[in-house]
């Protein structure tokens, strides 16, 4: 590892001893945050794959109820009987800290006024009647497959950027500065065993010029 370019001072060397401790100090904490982050990231996940599975089961449930309705019911039919939207939703944007990051949240709100099936039942089958049902059913459950799915891809995110930092303390800066450090104490120890040699010869010389 190549040490930094820097004086080989005593007060270089205190700056470096201070820059380590600091360093170090904080490749722990990234490290911690970035085992949490995982943690709930794994979290998250397995929501996220239970949720799929779930509303990808209704969908191709409520999708061959609705074939079923087509085939005994007119094209024509069909689209009047779905032409017309029962209710309306609002859905409520916000937001949510989670390791630092800010994911969204989501909140679906149904409109007072409901009426699930606006169409004559005369005039559709059963299977229509199953088939809306099943959707309308799934509605909070895709808008919380979405608000999952976005704070998964976040949070994978936030776990590659610490892991660049952890490994650029870890394998760089830190590995660095302790090099750095090794090579001001060896040459203050050099010069400090130079300025003891050279005192040691001057008193030799002072001796030997009074004997």
């Amino acid at each position: 590892m190549a040490r930094m370019n820097v004086n080989p001072t005593r007060m270089e060397l205190r700056r470096l001893k201070t820059r380590l401790k600091t360093a170090t100090r904080g490749h722990k904490l990234l490290k911690d945050k970035s085992d949490e982050t995982i943690r709930r990231f794994m979290l998250y996940v397995k929501e996220n794959k239970a949720l799929r599975k779930e509303i990808e089961e209704e969908v191709s449930r409520a999708l061959r109820l609705f074939m079923l309705a087509s085939a005994v019911t007119t094209e024509q039919v069909m689209e009047e009987a779905v032409a017309m939207p029962g209710y309306s939703v609002k859905i409520e944007t916000g937001k949510n800290n989670v390791m630092g990051v800010d994911v969204p949240t989501l909140k679906v709100t149904e409109s007072e006024q409901k009426e699930l099936y606006p169409y004559s039942f005369a005039s559709v089958s059963a299977e229509l009647d199953g088939s809306i049902s099943n959707l309308s059913k799934l509605m909070p459950k895709l808008i919380r497959l979405a608000e999952v799915e976005k704070t998964c891809n976040m949070l994978a995110d936030e776990i590659e950027k610490n892991r660049r930092r952890v490994n650029a303390l870890e394998y760089v800066m830190i590995p660095q500065i302790t090099e750095t450090i090794k090579y001001i104490t060896m040459k203050l120890d050099e010069n400090e065993r130079a300025g003891t040699i050279r005192l040691m010869k001057v008193k030799s010389m002072l001796e030997n010029q009074k004997s």
